[in-house]
């Protein structure tokens, strides 16, 4: 089941949905009880001796919250209700304390509890919290602080569940987000700690009729990217060539290429200024090498060589490196990736661009500040409607565009979003850019569809900085570490998730 990334306008629309087609509402709020009960219990067993303090809201997030507290309750475990904003207002939360306080009559007192669950506050949240439910914030956080696990029901209370904002909002060790991911649980990573999809029962609602991104998961990946053949040989794998490396800048190439060779590519030229010939053919020998193509007769033998080509890695932003993209996507007429100064030196001529690229199968690869030279737009406004941004670009361009997170969006010429949650700060210094270029190549080869290999792209490289944080740390791992962990990662051996779980994302953002 694809799981949405949705604005609080979204959630609430797949609620609605949902109930307009006959779902009862009362049920799906026991759904969503009763899914984010069973895995406290699954995870964190101590509750069923030290118990929890459940902090129940006035709204329907507080009564998802009793019904964890009743769920947990018949479970035996010592369980105590909060509600320092009152009592329910929906007659769903009514029904729902009302079932769990009789499940609560003789439970034992509960002394330090194992866990915390915060259901202050929902998806309603826009703009400062009231005093007494920042009073309340602060009390699970501090609970937080003194051991107890924090379970955030939906998302941590006081945060925009659109934007991220807010202040304070409670510090979760566990975000359990129901039937959809809030896109503000993206942005605020350090605050929501892990990140569970729960099913609730929306059914065929979750996907919505609106175009929220879909979330770019393993399973897709397995699907989108074909196994490689047990007769399979440097041809069958394809040829690429990668265009950069002006003086100076010899490394960004040579990284693209240790991309595409941790991703399966067969064969990689790397065509680079005179001056960085030798530097790339001694430091690595796996590839070609070569100097830029500067006239017809010597770019036609790349050109009649390559399969693909990767344009832009630390190519420069001069007229020459202009004019050398412009003749190469003249000449070549077949997939391209465009990345870093490939997309500088078009600034803000987005349309000049596209009508090279001619609709061909493409993918453009720039970050957020890439984006705003090309749209000729100020930064902020990029970031603050990063859909909208990739959106545009896309249709104008006639190509996918992946641009960089956290989150990475993928923007699809027709209108179709998708969205990758994984990576880590490690991805967050130079050249790792440039290492997932070098797989986006290979995979618009090997796939000859741009947005599935911008997806599996995107999400294999987040998971490659996820295990290389594991296995080093933040701040002790490399671009080596990451390339090694990309191996790694391409085994795609995760573990199908279990019900209720339709998604999870590790806690990012506290680790040294």
């Amino acid at each position: 089941m694809d799981v949405r990334v949705v604005s609080a306008d979204g959630a609430r629309a797949r609620d609605a949905a949902a109930i307009a087609a006959g779902i009862d509402a009362f049920e799906l709020m026991r759904a969503a009880g009763h899914a984010v009960a069973a895995v406290i219990l699954e995870r964190h067993p101590a509750v069923r001796t030290q118990g929890a303090v459940v902090v129940a809201g006035t709204g329907n997030n507080g009564g998802d919250a009793w019904v964890v507290a009743g769920v947990l309750a018949r479970h035996g475990c010592p369980v105590r209700v909060d509600a320092p904003l009152g009592p329910p207002r929906s007659p769903e939360a009514r029904r729902a304390q009302a079932e769990a306080e009789e499940a609560l009559r003789g439970v034992p007192a509960v002394q330090a509890p194992a866990v915390v669950v915060d259901g202050v506050l929902g998806i309603g949240v826009a703009g400062p919290v009231r005093e007494a439910a920042a009073v309340a914030i602060r009390a699970i956080t501090a609970m937080g602080a003194a051991g107890a696990v924090v379970v955030a029901v939906d998302l941590p209370s006081g945060m925009d569940a659109t934007t991220g904002a807010g202040a304070p909002v409670v510090r979760a060790d566990l975000t359990c987000c129901l039937g959809t991911l809030k896109c503000g649980t993206l942005l605020r990573r350090d605050e929501v700690g892990e990140l569970l999809v729960l099913e609730i029962g929306l059914g065929a609602h979750a996907a919505g009729t609106d175009a929220a991104p879909v979330l770019v998961d393993a399973a897709l990946v397995r699907a989108a990217v074909p196994p490689i053949p047990a007769d399979a040989h440097k041809g069958v794998r394809r040829r690429l060539a990668i265009i950069g490396g002006a003086e100076g800048m010899a490394g960004a190439p040579m990284l693209a290429a240790r991309g595409a060779m941790r991703s399966g590519i067969g064969m990689t030229r790397l065509l680079v200024a005179q001056s960085n010939v030798a530097v790339v053919q001694s430091a690595l020998p796996e590839a070609m090498a070569g100097r830029w193509p500067l006239t017809e007769e010597e770019q036609a033998p790349v050109l009649d060589w390559a399969d693909v080509l990767l344009l832009g890695p630390g190519l420069g932003t001069g007229t020459k490196s202009r004019a050398l993209v412009e003749r190469l996507l003249v000449a070549w007429r077949g997939p391209v990736v465009l990345d870093a100064d490939a997309l500088n030196v078009f600034d803000g001529e987005p349309r000049m661009l596209g009508a090279l690229l001619g609709g061909r199968p493409a993918v453009v690869t720039p970050h957020p500040a890439e984006a705003a030279r090309l749209l000729r737009r100020d930064l902020s406004a990029v970031l603050a409607a990063r859909e909208a941004s990739a959106t545009e670009l896309a249709r104008t361009l006639g190509a996918v565009v992946l641009l960089k997170g956290p989150p990475t969006l993928i923007a699809a010429p027709d209108g179709r979003l998708a969205l990758s949650a994984t990576g880590t700060p490690v991805l967050g210094i130079a050249g790792s850019g440039d290492v997932l270029a070098g797989v986006v190549a290979t995979l618009l080869v090997q796939t000859l569809d741009p947005f599935i290999a911008a997806q599996a792209a995107a999400w294999v490289h987040g998971r490659a900085g996820e295990r290389a944080a594991t296995a080093r740390s933040v701040r002790g791992a490399t671009l080596s570490d990451v390339l090694d962990a990309l191996a790694e990662a391409w085994r795609l051996d995760e573990a199908p998730l279990a019900s209720p779980v339709l998604a999870a994302l590790p806690s990012v953002g506290r680790a040294r």
